[in-house]
């Protein structure tokens, strides 16, 4: 019997050396690199703001939450506009792959306490290819 998750479809993402996932549903829209305007006294994760067609929409560093070091921005580099709580929330990735769908999705290893594996809703398997889906609430709920 197949799960609700695995009818879904999901966007893939690059995080330096790592591919993730995210819902699609949890996607509002996917934008070029905008200028960023800086929060004082932010975290570190929280990058700034930017000016979304008049909505101001807080954006952070899918990296930096991931718990890895910045690295410059490329020509691939996208903001990944998610719904959070009725609210935009932007991520910074390296790269967006492309939409897919997972033909066996397996539950997150169970890991000690708030790790990486926290951070994943489940596993998505495709071939032999295993990518993380991103539980958008663990995340950003820090």
């Amino acid at each position: 019997m197949m799960s609700t998750l695995q009818k879904e479809q999901y966007i893939e993402l690059a995080v330096g050396q790592e591919t993730c996932a995210i819902r699609i549903e949890e996607v509002h829209e996917i934008i070029k690199m905008l200028s960023i305007t800086d929060i004082p006294f932010s975290r570190n994760e929280v990058k700034g703001v930017v000016n979304l067609r008049g909505k101001v929409v807080c954006v952070m560093s899918l990296r930096n939450l991931l718990g890895m070091p910045d690295e410059p921005h490329t020509r691939a580099t996208r903001i990944v506009v998610v719904r959070y709580r009725d609210e935009f929330v932007g991520l910074i990735v390296d790269k967006v792959n492309k939409v897919t769908t997972y033909g066996e999705i397996h539950p997150p290893s169970s890991g000690q306490g708030r790790g990486r594996e926290g951070v994943f809703m489940g596993i998505g398997q495709r071939e032999d290819q295993l990518i993380g889906i991103l539980k958008l609430e663990e995340i950003l709920g820090g």
